[in-house]
């Protein structure tokens, strides 16, 4: 079972990071991004961007990353470890991530891949305002899956 009480903060990613995300990739999904994947991401792409949520002991327990494109975000991934999901750590995450890249970047549209079978991951992106716009025809190399195309217009008011 979930712990919701536990306590963590959310930062800007950093270079002794990497490995952390890495490991937390790999306990996270099937076909997890490398330590040199993050790497080239947290340190040296200057349109990356990485949130994460750290525990109170020092853990990653969870990120998210967007890559900011002329206006635009698309979002790497998101991620919470087995351990804290359905506690509201991506929600957060992302809330932040979404806050940071409308008001200090200017993005005023964000898109990203989900599986069609991660329901938790779709409701999530929805109550957002994420949007189907479409379909990728075997995106994910672990076993084929396509992806569904996610768009979230930013609603200036």
């Amino acid at each position: 079972m979930a712990n919701t009480t536990m306590q963590y903060h959310i930062r800007k990613a950093e270079p002794r990071d990497v490995k952390p995300l890495a490991e937390l990739d790999a306990r996270c999904f099937a076909a997890p991004w490398s330590e040199q994947s993050f790497e080239e991401d947290v340190v040296k792409n200057p349109l990356a961007f990485y949130l994460v949520a750290e525990s109170e002991e020092g853990d990653i327990i969870g990120y998210a990353g967007v890559w900011m494109i002329v206006g635009e975000g698309h979002i790497t991934n998101v991620a919470a470890s087995p351990d804290h999901r359905r506690c509201g750590v991506a929600r957060a995450v992302l809330t932040q991530l979404f806050d940071i890249c409308e008001t200090q970047h200017g993005i005023d549209a964000f898109t990203l891949e989900v599986r069609p079978s991660n329901d938790p991951a779709i409701a999530l992106y929805e109550s957002f305002g994420f949007q189907t716009a479409g379909r990728r025809k075997g995106y994910y190399e672990d076993n084929g899956e396509d992806a569904l195309i996610m768009w979230r217009q930013v609603v200036n008011e």
